[in-house]
């Protein structure tokens, strides 16, 4: 409708016509009290600084990490993934494990082959040598 009947229906009504949108044409716009609309407006502001992005949880693994706990580590990687965190997977090495770093890396890529298993995964940082290990970070695809 054109601006006039807007303007005279919320006249009528005693409420106020505020423009929500000004990217299309024609503009689109609504017939509300304008005090609601601000506390509303305040209210949504409010709720998306609070609202949280998803996290980093991490998760490690040892070097002679037996094959039961690597599935525990695996279900609780699953759980923070469904919940929309990403995930971490460190493995540390220490002292001559340093040495067999290919070794770490094979237990690594199993931990992700059993993840990838239960719930599809994208890698967001590959497979890294870092001082104290490796990492890798996942996230929910």
């Amino acid at each position: 409708m054109n601006l006039e009947e807007a303007l005279q229906i919320a006249k009528e009504r005693n409420l106020d016509l505020i423009q929500v949108t000004e990217k299309v044409e024609p503009p689109v716009c609504k017939i509300i009290d304008y005090g609601k609309y601000l506390y509303w407006l305040q209210k949504k502001e409010k709720t998306a600084k609070t609202h949280k992005s998803s996290e980093l949880k991490g998760i490690r693994l040892s070097f002679n990490i037996s094959p039961h706990d690597l599935e525990t580590r695996v279900l609780q990687a699953e759980k923070f993934l469904k919940k929309g965190d990403r995930v971490r997977a460190e493995i540390i090495l220490r002292g001559r494990e340093r040495a067999f770093s290919e070794l770490a890396k094979g237990k690594v890529n199993q931990f992700l082959e059993m993840l990838e298993k239960l719930i599809p995964i994208k890698i967001e940082r590959e497979l890294k040598k870092e001082a104290r290990g490796l990492t890798v970070i996942i996230a929910k695809q």
